[in-house]
């Protein structure tokens, strides 16, 4: 069974917020998605490419005020809408595997000294902090920007999806460090 490309999804999604051009998809990724679901820049124009061949989306030159040179925005079609709708619909039939490289290192630990692995516990736990942190900075911008857009409440529901996994991981890490700190 090959492997579905959500990038496609990616793109119908950001064309229902106020992403227009491959610019403003681009920022909006780094700022939310990427926490959660990686899209390369370069993954991004032959999408959209893509999705206007389709039928899906529509291109449109814009004379941007600012520089006065034109620029490609795009925008989604009916046809997107239904193809968007038709994938959030469907039903999610299997759990993805997460590559994570702390957990393969653990996995092969015991040919380290113990001093390392709690290292790289520590290391991670650093991390996995310094990520809640930025969790919560976007959560109170949200909230302090809020324009009572729906979209909101579902950032929101993702946001607080990745600050609850980030806080568990936390504490697995705290146990972990004081269970290999043992004798």
């Amino acid at each position: 069974m090959s492997k579905e490309n959500y990038t496609k999804y990616v793109i119908l999604g950001l064309l229902t917020t106020h992403c227009r051009s491959g610019y403003s998809m681009k920022k909006m990724i780094d700022t939310s998605l990427n926490y959660f679901w990686k899209v390369s820049y370069g993954q991004i124009y032959p999408t959209l490419k893509v999705l206007v061949d389709e039928g899906l989306a529509e291109m449109s030159d814009v004379v941007d005020d600012g520089n006065k040179r034109e620029k490609k925005e795009y925008s989604i079609t009916e046809k997107g809408q239904e193809e968007l709708r038709d994938w959030l619909q469907r039903p999610i039939v299997s759990i993805p595997v997460e590559k994570n490289e702390l957990l393969l290192k653990l996995f092969f630990s015991r040919n380290v000294e113990k001093d390392c692995s709690i290292e790289q516990l520590n290391s991670y736990l650093h991390l996995q902090k310094e990520r809640l942190a930025v969790y919560q900075t976007i959560e109170k911008m949200i909230q302090s920007y809020s324009t009572g857009l729906e979209d909101e409440r579902y950032w929101l529901i993702t946001l607080d999806y990745g600050k609850r996994t980030t806080n568990a991981v936390i504490e697995w890490c705290e146990e972990t460090i004081r269970m290999l700190s043992k004798n």
